[in-house]
């Protein structure tokens, strides 16, 4: 194969890459505006969780709402591993029976500190005042980036520790039917920690688009470069 024929391949070779890099962070730029959309549509949106509500985390993610019901405060739980501030703490959960129903929610009453040693659990009891409403918003379990085996199993102690929040296995644990997703309670509701809600921290579409124009600005230089130089003529006159 000559000089030349090369340089062609390796120019289309890279710049199909590069144009294809380009077009994928474009693609996901728009998926990003439209969770954006989605996410600001639902914060605004607001429903009642009661017996018929659907187990769907995805369709109801971000939105307000309000439940009926009472605590059950004999079976809580402490997500481990909670950074605040630089501080190590839990999040503390609470199921939260709702009326005339079945179904249990865990309400997440926001974050406290980890007490040293760590042997020693935080008071997270409270006078549960019977039959009341709670306000929250609707949000998928916290997630962690590399689950050990085991992190889903919770303590023996009451209240439980566990790694990782997992519908199926707490649900198992308490003997309630548990939707799989958690309340955060309001910041103005009684009998909560520190709760500081935000939305999902992602990479915002401008970003995206700023990588695309790096992608597509390299394929540019690129073919200015083969231009420059790789249709020259290689090949030395002969004499």
């Amino acid at each position: 194969m000559n000089i030349k024929l090369r340089w062609v391949f390796a120019y289309l070779g890279f710049f199909t890459l590069f144009l294809g890099l380009g077009i994928w962070q474009v693609q996901r730029a728009d998926d990003k505006q439209q969770f954006l959309n989605l996410e600001a549509n639902r914060i605004s949106e607001s429903v009642q969780l009661t017996n018929e509500t659907p187990d769907n985390s995805a369709q109801l993610r971000y939105k307000k709402a309000s439940v009926t019901g009472h605590y059950d405060t004999t079976k809580q739980f402490l997500l481990d591993n909670q950074i605040e501030a630089g501080k190590a703490g839990y999040f503390v959960f609470t199921p939260f029976k709702l009326q005339n129903s079945p179904k249990v929610i865990l309400v997440n009453r926001g974050w406290i500190p980890l007490i040293e040693p760590r042997a020693t659990l935080p008071n997270v009891d409270f006078q549960a005042t019977g039959e009341t409403t709670l306000t929250g918003r609707i949000n998928t379990f916290p997630s962690v980036g590399l689950t050990l085996s085991g992190a889903n199993q919770p303590s023996k102690t009451n209240p439980a520790v566990v790694s990782v929040m997992d519908a199926h296995v707490l649900a198992t644990n308490t003997g309630y039917e548990l939707f799989n997703f958690q309340l955060e309670l309001d910041a103005n509701s009684p009998n909560g920690f520190k709760r500081e809600w935000s939305a999902a921290k992602i990479m915002q579409p401008e970003q995206h688009l700023g990588y695309a124009l790096q992608w597509f600005g390299l394929a540019f230089v690129l073919t200015i470069i083969f231009i420059k130089y790789g249709l020259k003529k290689n090949d030395s006159p002969t004499t």
